[in-house]
């Protein structure tokens, strides 16, 4: 699963106010395509994804959380920043049939038709924009954007956005499940209490656009998030027309591998739910 699904087809994304906020703002700013998507076009990255797919599969937690959210093994079920395939070709080793996995990103995708060919799955691979799916209104009965992907769509409005068309594509009653890093855990709370001094300064990094994003430096080049509070997601899931069912860190799921905890580090997922009227 990548995070690069979530990297949107717009160009540039600008917003100009001087107030901060809950994804707050700073002066006017712009973040581009590239700065993001170019994370995932490095052939270090594809392979990290790629390995990931062959050797961590499924976290435990994602396999509790799914098949919870999930049980009828039959259910149409869309994964939105699939990125090499890690989750849904997992899914359909635990005896799930109708899978679609899409991202945003061309070559993830082509390293996922590898890997869907390796494993002889019955897996759909499309290459989609999470904030205008192509997908019919109520067509799947569940939605999952794993690996915090929805949190690398740069700028609030979008990610909402994306959450909106989770909404449209999902049945009524249907489900949609994701992770996010949280600004309130222990071992950032000393960073973001210094990005806020920042931001109300004016002195943040001017080419982000919400208080919550950073770049990090990783051994594979420059990546884009943006870490959430819990009331962010809660509101927005409310903006975008859900019902929040849960919201749990992965830690108080499962007891994970040091494979997967090399891999990934602590989130906390979401169980969202579309009314049934």
């Amino acid at each position: 699963m990548s995070l690069a699904s979530v990297i949107l087809a717009f160009g540039l994304f600008a917003i100009s106010s001087p107030l901060v906020r809950d994804g707050m703002q700073g002066e006017e700013i712009e973040v581009s395509r590239s700065d993001v998507l170019g994370y995932y076009k490095g052939q270090s990255v594809l392979e990290h994804y790629e390995e990931a797919t062959r050797r961590v599969g499924a976290w435990a937690s994602e396999q509790l959380v799914l098949r919870q959210s999930f049980p009828d093994r039959q259910a149409s079920l869309l994964e939105l920043g699939c990125g090499t395939g890690r989750i849904c070709l997992s899914l359909w080793m635990l005896g799930y049939e109708n899978l679609t996995g899409t991202d945003f990103a061309k070559d993830m995708i082509k390293r996922a038709l590898q890997a869907q060919k390796e494993r002889a799955s019955g897996v759909r691979f499309a290459v989609e924009d999470a904030t205008r799916l192509s997908y019919s209104e109520e067509s799947f009965h569940g939605v999952i954007f794993g690996f915090n992907g929805l949190m690398q769509i740069p700028g609030r409005g979008n990610r909402v956005r994306a959450m909106s068309e989770a909404f449209r594509v999902l049945k009524k009653g249907g489900r949609f499940v994701f992770t996010t890093h949280d600004r309130a855990f222990p071992k950032w709370k000393k960073f973001w209490s210094v990005e806020k001094k920042k931001w109300r300064s004016g002195q943040q990094d001017k080419s982000l656009i919400d208080f919550g994003d950073r770049f990090e430096e990783t051994p594979r080049g420059k990546l884009f998030i943006h870490v959430p509070a819990v009331t962010e997601i809660r509101e927005d899931l409310k903006k975008a027309g859900f019902l929040v069912e849960r919201d749990l860190l992965r830690s108080r799921v499962a007891e994970e591998s040091e494979l997967v905890k090399k891999f990934s580090d602590e989130c906390r997922f979401w169980v969202a739910r579309k009314p049934l009227d």
